[in-house]
């Protein structure tokens, strides 16, 4: 028999869930950030830079999906 979560419950697991994406996200852009600064070469830093970019932007799709805010 499976239990069943509430909606506050599910969206307390939701939110931690989502934030690690977020640090994960801005941990890769900022270690893009260190390669454009430490080897200094712009192509493999940005690369980092756009990898966080597309983590942050599926982080925002799975929120506006998962709860449908309206702009």
């Amino acid at each position: 028999m499976k239990k069943r979560l509430s909606e506050a419950q599910e969206f307390e697991i939701m939110k931690l869930v989502l934030d690690k994406f977020l640090w994960l996200g801005f941990g890769i852009m900022g270690f893009g950030l260190y390669q454009m600064y430490a080897n200094e070469t712009i192509q493999i830093g940005l690369s980092w830079m756009v990898a966080g970019a597309i983590i942050l932007f599926l982080f925002t799709w799975m929120i506006v999906k998962q709860y449908e805010i309206i702009r």
